[in-house]
């Protein structure tokens, strides 16, 4: 049977752009909704996210989508995924717009990249804005069938500094070797972003919907 998934909706971010993948990839039925019952009856829960992390964690707040998020997250079976700031807001505090405090549900600092230089000491652009190899750092379902240091997309200015190393499921190189993807209970966070990462992007996104919440 094909799962339901619920995109949760905060105002902010390409949700219709998550939510088509999503189908693309296998869904059953997307609902971008902020309806508690909605999400609360879902198979799978998607936490997306795109802007300033202050005008996110404002709306995020207001219209109570951190509740949602933790309720999900609180049935410890039913899977969960989060998507660039999506990502971002779970960790401690972020340095971006002076300085923002987040959910906390991962400790940790969202940093902004400082200059960064590649392997020739040539300056980088940020935003860290394309295509980068993502370097596997633990076994997980969702990264089934996706060879070691598969190119994903991304877009961001700031990267995610957890705590806890053994979170770290991906690892990225700009400049700084930064986490490229979080993995916690029936959790797994993303800084890239798999709808726009075509064939492993897709893949990452049907082993999401095939994935039992257990790691």
């Amino acid at each position: 049977m094909k799962p339901r998934v619920a995109v949760i909706d905060y105002g902010m971010g390409n949700l219709h752009s998550v939510a088509s993948a999503l189908s693309h990839a296998g869904a059953g039925e997307v609902l971008v909704t902020n309806n508690t019952a909605d999400i609360a009856s879902a198979d799978h829960v998607v936490f997306p996210g795109v802007g300033a992390i202050r005008d996110c964690m404002a709306e995020i707040r207001r219209l109570g989508a951190d509740q949602l998020l933790l309720d999900a997250l609180g049935d410890g079976h039913k899977p969960v995924l989060a998507i660039c700031v999506g990502m971002q807001a779970l960790l401690s505090r972020s340095e971006e717009n002076d300085g923002v405090d987040c959910l906390n549900l991962i400790p940790g600092t969202v940093r902004h990249f400082d200059h960064p230089k590649g392997p020739d000491g040539e300056r980088l652009k940020v935003p860290h804005m394309g295509w980068n190899r993502v370097q596997q750092t633990r076994k997980h379902p969702l990264w089934a069938g996706i060879p070691d240091g598969a190119r994903f997309y991304f877009v961001h200015s700031y990267w995610v500094d957890p705590q806890q190393d053994a979170l770290v499921a991906g690892q990225f190189d700009y400049g700084v070797k930064a986490c490229a993807a979080l993995s916690r209970d029936n959790l797994f966070a993303v800084q890239f972003h798999p709808e726009k990462s075509h064939d492993h992007g897709l893949q990452l996104l049907r082993n999401f919907l095939s994935w039992d919440g257990q790691c």
